[in-house]
């Protein structure tokens, strides 16, 4: 998601944070508030998007504790100029009943110009290739339907134990002219088995979560090993991520992750990263490698790692944060059979700046843009990068 107005990202965004913070009854988890408004934005990858966002929750106020609220539903649905869409209706519980955290995502989507540049750390990109005659040289277009279901209990302090399952679909569509992904394909190298490939995941982990907020975090240490289980794969994550507040104004955080699988795993698993919050494109675009191209880069392992600071030029804490962004990214993937392990060898990397505006405890927008070794991208999201 990426570049609303200012203006307008302040009035749909900021009076209904206001709004969740009224007075409510002596149990707060019977007050539910909804929200309903539209959201313009840019992405230099899909160009300009068109959605709208609806959500039913029930807020926490004031109230010092890391959860946004104590439940929500919310449908969110969008279509760009290039094609690509994205419908998703999101189930989230993570304070409604205590000790335990529930989630269900169904979703629907397409992403219209996603990067498919071939397998491997090592792939090479010419910006020759890209001609009148195969402007998609590089891009293949990837559908995907899924419901996703995870439950997590707090054993002891912030220690959380987590398990789950997903029903996939995932399917490619070559689009005009010559491509990498119409190459591989006819070579085998992405399986006809693959396209389209039906997925049943079961996973389990183990949380642990010291952050002061789950949304936009000031400081805390955040520690996730998970495990899933797919069509003819595994895979196990582990992900570290630091957060520390030596100054008022200044946040910085940290994170290293890696990732590997082991079996057969088709490339539509190959594409996304796990994380108990939900998988993500990697490696390559806004939440792992920033600067290069959603997915720049395939491999059954991944690597990542990045810093970041983020400093208030607006200082308002938990009532309204404007933030400077300063990152720099690194990654890498590995490949079949190959170890994923800590290293300096074949790293890429990208560095970048952005804004972004915390609203209360439960809403965050950031606008960034990110250089790698091969251009830039812009990017909008509503999360940060970890």
């Amino acid at each position: 998601m990426r570049r609303p107005g200012l203006a307008l990202l302040l009035g749909v965004l900021l009076a209904p944070a206001l709004v969740a913070q009224e007075e409510v009854p002596s149990d707060p988890r019977r007050h539910w508030v909804d929200h309903l408004y539209p959201y313009p934005y840019y992405s230099s990858i899909d160009g300009f998007w068109f959605g709208g966002h609806y959500d039913w929750s029930s807020p926490m106020g004031f109230t010092e504790r890391p959860e946004p609220n104590f439940g929500r539903i919310a449908l969110d649905a969008g279509a760009s100029t290039q094609g690509s869409y994205s419908l998703v209706l999101d189930a989230q519980a993570p304070a409604y009943w205590d000790g335990w955290r529930f989630a269900l995502t169904l979703g629907a989507a397409r992403a219209n110009r996603l990067g498919y540049y071939g397998q491997g750390n090592d792939t090479r990109y010419d910006k020759d290739s890209i001609t009148a005659g195969r402007p998609y040289f590089y891009r293949v277009s990837r559908t995907t339907r899924a419901a996703r279901f995870t439950v997590q209990r707090r054993v002891v302090g912030r220690m959380r134990v987590l398990a789950g399952g997903t029903l996939e679909r995932t399917d490619f569509r070559e689009l005009p002219g010559e491509s990498w992904f119409q190459r591989d394909h006819a070579a085998g190298i992405v399986r006809p088995a693959e396209v389209p490939f039906n997925d049943r995941i079961v996973r389990g982990g183990i949380v642990f979560d010291w952050r002061d907020q789950e949304v936009d975090p000031h400081r805390g240490v955040f520690v996730e090993g998970l495990v899933g289980r797919g069509r003819g794969y595994t895979r196990t994550t582990a992900a570290l991520r630091v957060y520390a507040h030596p100054l008022e104004r200044l946040v910085l955080a940290a994170r290293v992750a890696g990732e590997g699988m082991t079996g057969t795993p088709p490339v539509a698993a190959q594409l996304t990263m796990e994380s108990s919050d939900g998988p993500f494109i990697a490696l390559g675009g806004y939440r792992s490698l920033r600067g290069y191209h959603d997915a720049r880069f395939v491999g059954p392992g991944k690597l990542l790692a990045g810093v970041e600071a983020r400093y208030g030029i607006v200082w308002a804490p938990r009532l309204l944060e404007v933030k400077l962004v300063a990152f720099y990214d690194i990654g890498r993937v590995f490949d079949p059979g190959e170890s994923v392990r800590l290293t300096r060898e074949g790293l890429h990397s990208s560095i970048g700046a952005g804004v972004a505006f915390a609203l209360m405890r439960n809403t965050l927008v950031t606008f960034s843009g990110g250089k790698g070794s091969e251009g830039a991208e812009l990017a909008f999201a509503t999360t940060w990068s970890y």
